[in-house]
C-alpha cells in the first residue's frame, strides 16, 4: 500500500468529487455521507480479517458471535451492513434506505457509536450511491493497518479545503498536528483536546506512539469536547476508523468543564478559535480553571490558554496553536502572561509562517507547556524557535511540513531538552547541530531566559529573540512580509485600543 498509497487517496477523491459535482450538493452536504461510506468500508476490511480468523473457532454445540468479534477489538456487522451485500442489491433498490438501515443496525450492535453515523443517505440519488458504493470498494483488500485512516485523514482535508471557513472548525492542517505532537511526545497517559474538532491531535498522537514500537490503544485514552454534534460525529468516526478508544462529549468549553479537566491531563494538544469575542464571563468568573486571573480584554486567546495550562498534571505538557497578537497582548493579558512565563511552565514558542491554513492565510505561533520543567535545568528558561521561513509550497496559496523538516524542528528542541535526536537525522540537524548539542543558531533559535523575557516586556514573541539572518535579495516574498506587518499593525492596534480604555477607566475614576 505505500507504495500507490498517495494514488489511491486521489483516485477515490477524484471520483467522489465527480460524483459531488453531478448530484448538486453542497460540499457540506456530502463530506459526511463520503466519510460515512469510508468508515463501512474500513468496518468491513477488519470484520472479513477477523470472519477467516474465526472461522475454525466455532463447534456444533458454540457458533461465532458478536463477542467473539469485539474481543478481537472488531465492530461486529450484521449481515445486512456487509459491503458485498449493498453492492449485490438489484437495480431499482433503495439504496439510500439500505445504507441508511445498514448504519442503524451496526449502531445497535456497538453502543460506542450510537447517534454517530449518519443516516441521511436518502438525499443522494440512487445512481450516485451505487457509483459511490463501486468507489469506495475499489480499495484493496490487502492494504496495512491504518490505510483506511490515511484515506479517511485524506478526505478530511480534501472536504475542509472545500468548506472554505467551515472547513476550518474541524480540520487543523495535518503538518501542524504533527509538529505539535513531536514536540510534547505524548507516549502514554490522558490526552485532552477541549476543542477537538475531528480528532486530529488524537489521529497523530496515536501514529507518534505506533512509530515508537507501542499499542496506542493500550498506551494513551482520548478526552475531547466539541461543541458541534455533527463535528462529533466525524471525530467518533475517525477514532474508529483508528481503532482508537475515546470519550468525546457535546459542550461549550468556555462554560462548560465536561472532563473535570482540572490537574487531570497528561496530555493537552488543540488548535482553539482564535480572537472570539463576546464570552460571557461573568458566567465563568469563579470557575476554577482560571486560576491566574480573567482577562479584561473582549478576546478568549487567553481564556483557553488558561483551560490548557489548568487542565495540566503536575507533570503533563501542552501544545497548542494561537494567533500572532496573542504573544505580545498587553494588559490584563500581559499579567496572565506574566505569571505563566514565571511559574516555568512555557517551555517552547514556536513562529509558523503564512498560508498553512485553509481558510486564513495570516501566520501562527505554537505555544508549548512542561510542567515538569522546574525540576531540570531549563526551568529558568523558554527556547523560541522562527520556522517562518521553513516550509514547503504545495500551491500558490497552501504551505506545509515535509517529514523532514518537522523532524528538524523537533530535533532544536530534542537537543534544547538534552534529549537523543530522531533516529533518522536531517541535513538541516547535521547542519546546524552536527553534534546532537544544542545552540543559538541566528534568525533560527535561541533559548532565553526569565530575565531576557521581563527585558522584553515579558513577549514570547519568538521574531524578538532569534534574530535575523543575512537573506539574499531575490528571496524576498513581498506578499509574506506585507502579511507579518499586518499582523504587527493588528497587535499595535490592540494595545492602543487597551490604552484607550485604560486612560478611559482612570479619567472616569478621577471624575468620581
Amino acid at each position: 500500500m505505500s507504495g500507490n498509497h498517495n494514488e489511491i487517496e486521489r483516485r477515490l477523491w477524484d471520483a467522489a468529487d465527480e460524483l459531488r459535482a453531478n448530484s448538486k450538493l453542497k460540499a457540506a452536504e456530502y463530506s459526511v455521507p463520503v466519510l460515512g461510506l469510508i468508515f463501512l468500508r474500513f468496518a468491513d476490511h477488519k470484520f472479513s480479517q477477523a470472519e477467516k480468523e474465526l472461522a475454525n473457532k466455532g463447534s456444533q454445540r458454540r457458533f461465532v458471535n458478536k463477542t467473539d468479534y469485539q474481543a478481537r477489538g472488531v465492530m461486529y456487522l450484521p449481515p445486512n451492513a456487509r459491503f458485498s451485500h449493498l453492492l449485490k442489491l438489484p437495480e431499482g433498490a433503495d439504496i439510500g434506505k439500505a445504507i441508511n438501515e445498514a448504519m442503524k443496525s451496526i449502531e445497535a450492535d456497538n453502543e460506542d457509536l450510537k447517534d454517530v453515523l449518519p443516516r441521511t443517505y436518502n438525499r443522494l440519488e440512487n445512481s450516485t450511491l451505487v457509483e459511490l458504493l463501486k468507489t469506495m470498494s475499489s480499495i484493496p483488500m490487502d492494504i496495512e493497518g491504518d490505510a483506511f485512516g490515511k484515506i479517511y485523514e485524506y478526505f478530511l482535508g480534501k472536504f475542509a479545503l472545500s468548506e472554505g471557513q467551515k472547513g476550518g472548525e474541524f480540520f487543523t492542517p495535518t503538518a501542524l498536528v504533527k509538529l505539535i505532537v513531536e514536540v510534547i511526545e505524548p507516549y502514554h497517559g490522558r490526552i485532552f483536546d477541549p476543542a477537538c474538532g475531528s480528532g486530529g491531535m488524537f489521529v497523530q498522537s496515536a501514529r507518534f506512539v505506533e512509530n515508537h514500537k507501542k499499542n496506542p490503544g493500550a498506551e494513551i485514552m482520548a478526552y475531547g469536547q466539541e461543541r458541534v454534534a455533527e463535528t462529533i460525529r466525524l471525530c467518533k468516526m475517525n477514532l474508529a476508523v483508528h481503532g482508537l478508544s475515546g470519550d468525546i462529549r457535546q459542550a461549550n468549553t468556555y462554560y462548560e468543564d465536561i472532563h473535570q479537566s482540572v490537574g487531570k491531563f497528561d496530555f493537552v494538544m488543540a488548535n482553539p478559535p482564535f480572537n472570539v469575542d463576546k464570552v460571557d464571563k461573568e458566567k465563568i468568573k469563579d470557575d476554577p480553571r482560571f486560576p491566574l486571573g480573567m482577562p479584561k480584554a473582549d478576546n478568549a486567546n487567553y481564556i483557553w490558554i488558561e483551560i490548557f495550562y489548568s487542565a495540566l498534571s503536575a507533570k503533563g505538557r501542552a501544545g497548542f496553536v494561537m494567533s500572532n497578537a496573542t504573544a505580545d497582548a498587553r494588559g490584563t493579558e500581559l499579567e496572565i502572561r506574566k505569571k505563566l512565563i514565571e511559574s516555568g511552565a512555557v517551555d517552547v514558542m514556536i513562529s509558523i509562517g503564512s498560508n498553512f491554513f485553509y481558510t486564513v492565510t495570516l501566520p501562527c505561533t505554537l505555544w508549548f507547556f512542561d510542567r515538569g520543567k522546574k525540576s531540570t535545568s531549563r526551568n529558568e528558561k523558554v527556547l523560541f524557535i522562527d520556522a517562518r521561513q521553513t516550509f514547503t509550497q504545495v500551491d500558490r496559496a497552501h504551505r506545509e511540513f515535509t517529514e523532514e523538516q518537522i523532524q528538524f524542528l523537533a530535533n532544536i528542541v530534542r537537543a534544547y531538552r538534552e534529549e537523543p535526536l530522531a533516529a533518522f537525522v536531517d541535513a538541516d540537524t547535521k547542519k546546524h547541530f552536527p553534534k546532537g548539542k544544542y545552540k543559538d543558531v541566528p534568525g533560527l533559535c535561541k533559548v532565553a531566559t526569565i530575565k531576557e523575557i521581563e527585558a522584553q516586556g515579558w513577549s514570547l514573541n519568538p521574531g524578538r529573540y532569534v534574530g535575523v539572518t543575512e537573506r539574499a535579495a531575490d528571496d524576498f516574498d513581498f506578499k509574506e512580509r506585507l502579511e507579518e506587518l499586518n499582523e504587527e499593525l493588528e497587535t499595535l492596534n490592540a494595545e492602543a485600543r487597551e490604552l484607550e480604555e485604560r486612560i478611559a477607566e482612570n479619567v472616569a475614576q478621577l471624575l468620581e
